[in-house]
Parts: C-alpha cells; structure tokens; sequence
C-alpha cells in the first residue's frame, strides 16, 4: 500500500475532515506497481501474509516518488528476515528531445516522449514493465528498457551492500505449501490421460472446457483422499493443479498446441461493429474470441466535467485536470459467475488506466469537449484491457474524435522451462493473444498497445523471478505484428474518424459580452446566467474578460440558450457613443441619490448622481426641479474602467464650452457566436 500524505507536499487536506480518507487513483496505481514488481521474487508456496506500507513522509516536488517507493519496498523485504528472493531496483526512463533520461524529473517528463518504469533484478533480468509512450518508434522502445535495466543494476548492487552490513538472518522453519511428491505422482497416474484429452479438444470453449477439468478434477480429489487419508486439503488440490499444469506446458512446450487449436502466432477470430446506438455520441463493439467488450461508448461533456486532481496529487506527482478518461467494468456474469456488484475494484482501476494511456496519445489536445469512453466487458477469456483498447479506438473514431490514428492492443504469453540446478531457463515459447487459461498457466502476461507506426502503452507482469531481455524484446516483435494485424481486420470496419460529429452530439459557441453589458448578461449574483443553465442545461465558462463558452449537450438545448440569451438582452442594445459629445437624455426615474436616465429609448437606465446635476451643492433632484419624462443635455465621459458604467455629467454644461448636439443611430447587441462587435459612430 503506497500513501501519499498532505503533510509530505506541506499543504492540509482540502476535504471536510481536513485529513486523509481514502486512496486516490494514483495511490492505488502506485500500490499495483509495487506489488507487480516484487510479487515474483517471493518463493514457491509462501502464502503467508505479508503487507508492505509506503507513506510519504517528504516531497520535493520536483521528483515522482513512486520509483523511491519500489526501492523502499525492495530494500525493506531485502534487509528483513522474510523469505524473499530479491533484490530488484527500479528506475524510471523517459525520452527527451530523442535523448534516453534516467529518472527524469517532473518538468523534464513534460515534455517527455517516455514514460516507462523498469524493475530488474541480478544478472539484468527484467521483473516488470509499465509504459505510457507518445507513439515511439520500436527501436527506441526497445533501447530505452535495455538503458532501464542497465541502471537497475547500480540500485540492487548498493541493496545487496546494504543487506551484507544490516541485513537479519532469513527466517526458517516455515512450511512452505507445497504438493507432495508422491501424492503428485499419484495424481498423475489417476488423471494425465483425462486432463490431456481435455486440453486437446479444441472444440471446447471456456466454459466447457473448465466443466470437463472440473469433472476431473472431482473424480481424482475423491481417489487421492482414499488413497491419502492422512493428507491436508491443500496438498490434494493443490496435487491435481500441479499434473494439469505440467500437462498444459508440455502441450505448448513440445507440441507446440494451443488448447483451442491455434499455433503459437495466430490470433482469434475478430469481428468489429460501430454506432450500435444511435442516440450514443459513439458506440463500438470489439470481440476477439471469447473476450467481447461491447458498449465501448464515447461520451462528450464540457471542459468542465474534466477529472480534477487534488491538491496533494498535483504537488507530488504533477497530476493535472485531465479531459479524457476511460472507465473500465468487469462485471460478474463476464466469467459465468456471481458476485456482488459493488465500486471500482483495483483491478478494474489498472486495466481501466492501461487502456487509457493506450488512447491518450492519439486524441488531438486542443479538442473543445471532455471525452469519456466506458468499456463494458460482457464476456472474457482473456486480456479484455487490449480489447478495451481496440474497442475504445473504434468508438472514438465512431463519434468522429479527429485521432490522429487507430489504436488496437494485443497480449502476449509465456511458457518457460527452467533448469532444475540453477533455475535459469532452458526453453520457451511465446504465445500470441492469450486465453484466461494461458493466462493463468503461463509465466508472463506482456500487453502492448500501440498505432501502425509506434507503440502508446506497455505493461509486463511476471510469476518468474526475472526474464532475460532477449525474451522482452522477442515479445515486443511478436507483438508488434499482431498489432498490425488487427489494425487491418479493424481498418476494414472503420478506417479513419468520421468527418463530423453526430447530430445529437454536444455543441459549443462562444459569446463576446462588452464589458458594459457583463453585469446584464450574468444578472444580480449571477442569476441570469444559473436560470440560463437550470432551464436549458448549457454550462457557461469564461474564457477571458468579454468572452464566454457556452456549451449544450443537444443542439436543441443550444436553440433555446440563444433564445434566453437574446430574451435577456433585447432591450439592452449598445450604442456607440463619441467621447466628450452632448447627449440628450430623458429622466426616467427620480431618487433621492440622483436621477436615472437613458439616451435612447432601450437602453438600460444609468444613474446620473446629484454631484454631477448641478454646479451648487443639492442634496436631492427635486431641488432643481427635476421631474419624471423631462429631458435633460448630458456630457458622455466614457465608461468606468472597473464596472463598465457610464460616465455621464450635467454640471460640466453649465461652464461656457463650444459643443456639438450628437444623435445615436449606429447600434450592437451582445453576440452569439464568437463575432467581435465593431466600434464605429455617426454624427449629425
């Protein structure tokens, strides 16, 4: 559990209490990073608790401090008595200006190229990978984890220097929870010939397929009990799933057969559908196999709805407000099972993030709406985030998002046989678009997602204690040309993002208000502009100081926004007066402060204080014999500079001056539209 804490970044809690509640995304994204790359290094049948917590207690601000947390956590589990294989080191490597930089810092990664974390452990094996990529080239991909893992090195060697002077003695005694050995080959005996028959019948599909096993499975536990009557649970269990894995392997390993009949390079049949729903902004489906995520829906909003990091994220991590988001389901039914529907889990969470940063580098940045793509998952056998992906490129696309290419994602296996002296491995093969089975089986879960021409996101899981690089950079090749692949069967359900948005869509205008005319626009507290948004649903933001946006989520609702707008101004329209000219004005209204007048007939009356109605000092209007209907001359003194009021002055006329009588014709209202209003004006 990695936390991130307000004290640390030197601000306090914004949120009621004034205290840290619950983790943030970031945190719980850190959290899987960390657990991710030290998970492998522990050994075989360790299933005992073990909780490792990463508070930050300082922050500079200028470093990310989840690579400082994936140390901490390795040099923790390397200098305490728990069984643990490591050390591992971790770095960050990013790519500026087409340099490779180790651990940049945070205004270096603003204008990174790169955002990749490598964790390596001895002997420069890679452990875990996590990459977010501005569609780089493969090359560059590939010699940035090469640099990453070299780098690796440096951190372990000072932890395994650290552990020779302060590291305790690894704890023994403990029962690791292994099958055994006899009872193994027992369960061998009893169900090989069973299980293989299984694994060999392509015809099954997932479902199936877990129901035969699972028959097995029953029939062997029951044999194995009478046999061993002595035995724990566990080790009867756990006995079957050793034979049917070793089964599974060697199947891959030296038949080079996949479970459904494929070869080790072939990918599922894909079919692809767009604009499911009408009424959607985009809708796509993507089904690759069995894994269908259907309802990848696009949904436009406005700027404002974009996602707003707190405080806290944005001082340590450099978290800013962000207008694009993928949310991820995986509902219960997807796996044939029941379970209860609750919030987002943190597995949703990851595979929800891969999926996003697999798009983020395709949506152009200067588009006018918040864009939210949900991935609904309704059937899964296997690497649903790669097809979250896909599906989210085509629905992007659906909706007529301008991307600057399509996206699609593919995941790739492993199956390794190891040595049993040094554990090193002896043989493998790479398996491409992985089943669940495979999945749970295999030794790696590789997803890589990227464009024709480079590569947008990368995550690599292990269960071995480290891969050679070699094996890394095969997957990436590998990969790479199923990418291209499913890009073509894709291209042929929609090639390139359609030229306009759909007609129910959401709409955006903006609105040039003179500074004068801002106080009638927005009404007292800001009345106007809270009915315009409660009657319509528009949301208005300003943009600078005389213009705003307004946006609609339905041109309808922008139909009667303009409306309101023009209801609301159409007796307000501005005149463009000449500076230091002689109005005529007419006293609509006497107070005790002044009187209010207007220069032409539907204009919005200003006052005219006393100071400025007479050159004697008089306390109210009535003292000169001011009345309602009667028309005054007034000096025009431009506008005040704070609140766009008029300046008009009486008192200045009863001094001698040669002046000139103006009449007003030329007239402008506020504008819909983003059109500035010329200044002009007439004389007569």
């Amino acid at each position: 559990d990695y936390r991130q804490k307000a004290a640390a970044a030197g601000r306090i809690p914004t949120n009621y209490l004034r205290r840290e509640l619950g983790s943030t995304d970031k945190e719980i994204l850190t959290s899987r990073v960390i657990d991710r790359s030290i998970r492998p290094l522990f050994p075989a049948g360790y299933f005992y608790d073990t909780q490792i917590l990463c508070n930050l207690l300082a922050v500079d601000g200028v470093n990310d401090p989840d690579i400082l947390a994936i140390n901490g956590a390795s040099a923790a589990l390397a200098l305490s008595d728990i069984p643990w294989n490591g050390p591992i080191g971790a770095v960050r490597v990013g790519l500026v200006d087409g340099e490779t930089v180790i651990n940049p810092t945070r205004k270096q990664m603003s204008s990174s190229a790169l955002n990749l974390v490598v964790a390596g452990a001895p002997q420069s094996q890679v452990v875990m990978l996590e990459a977010t990529a501005e569609n780089i080239l493969q090359q560059d991909f590939c010699h940035a984890i090469k640099v990453g893992v070299k780098h690796t090195q440096h951190i372990i060697q000072g932890i395994q220097q650290l552990v020779k002077e302060r590291g305790a003695v690894k704890r023994t005694g403990h029962k690791f929870f292994m099958a055994p050995e006899e009872i193994v080959e027992c369960a061998k005996k009893l169900a090989s010939n069973k299980i293989y028959a299984v694994f060999t019948d392509s015809s099954h599909d997932k479902i199936s397929r877990d129901e035969a096993i699972n028959k097995v499975r029953l029939e062997t536990e029951e044999q194995l009990k009478e046999k061993f009557p002595e035995a724990e649970p566990y080790e009867i269990m756990e006995s079957f799933n050793v034979v049917s894995k070793d089964i599974f392997r060697n199947l891959v390993l030296n038949e080079y057969r996949r479970c459904d009949g494929r070869d080790l390079t072939s990918l599922r049949d894909i079919k692809c559908e767009v604009n499911m729903f009408k009424m959607l902004h985009g809708s796509a489906l993507f089904q690759r196999g069995q894994t269908q995520v259907v309802l990848c829906t696009v949904t436009f909003d406005s700027l404002e709805s974009s996602v707003k990091s707190d405080l806290i994220s944005t001082v340590v991590s450099g978290i800013k407000d962000k207008n694009f988001m993928l949310h991820y389901e995986f509902p219960p039914y997807a796996t044939n099972e029941i379970g209860k529907v609750t919030g987002m889990n943190r597995r949703e969470l990851g595979h929800g993030a891969l999926a996003e940063r697999a798009l983020k580098p395709v949506i152009p940045p200067d588009f006018p709406f918040t864009i939210r793509v949900t991935s609904e998952v309704l059937e899964s056998n296997g690497s649903s985030s790669m097809a979250s992906a896909c599906g989210g490129s085509l629905a992007l696309m659906d909706a007529g998002v301008p991307v600057s290419s399509a996206v699609a994602g593919v995941a790739i296996g492993l199956i390794t046989k190891c040595s049993q002296e040094k554990g090193d491995i002896e043989d493998y093969r790479l398996l491409t678009d992985i089943l669940g089975i495979e999945d749970y089986y295999g030794d790696m879960d590789f997803k890589m997602a990227g464009t024709s021409k480079g590569i947008t996101a990368l995550q690599v899981d292990l269960k071995l204690p480290g891969i050679p690089i070699k094996i890394v950079m095969e997957a990436i090749q590998q990969a790479t040309a199923a990418k291209r692949e499913i890009l073509h069967i894709m291209n042929q359900t929609l090639a390139k993002p359609r030229p306009n948005r759909k007609e129910s869509g959401p709409v955006v205008e903006t609105i040039h208000v003179p500074l004068s005319k801002r106080l009638r626009f927005i009404g007292p507290g800001g009345y106007n502009l809270k009915k315009l948004q409660a009657q319509t649903g528009v949301t208005v933001s300003q943009l600078d100081e005389e213009t705003y946006s307004v946006f609609a989520p339905t041109p309808g609702a922008m139909h009667e926004a303009r409306e309101f707008i023009g209801e609301i101004c159409k007796d307000d329209q501005e005149v463009n007066l000449e500076f230091g000219a002689i109005y005529t004005a007419t006293i609509t209204e006497i107070r005790d402060s002044g009187v209010m007048v207007k220069l032409y007939p539907n204009m919005t009356p200003v006052l005219l204080h006393n100071s400025q109605l007479d050159q004697r000092k008089i306390k109210h209007p009535s003292a000169l014999g001011l009345e309602v209907g009667q028309e005054i001359q007034v000096k025009y003194f431009g506008r005040d500079p704070t609140d766009g009021r008029m300046r008009l002055s009486r008192k200045i006329l009863q001094s001698p001056a040669t002046t000139t009588l103006k009449t007003l014709t030329d007239k402008n209202s506020i504008v819909l539209g983003g059109a500035v209003p010329q200044t002009s004006s007439s004389s007569q």
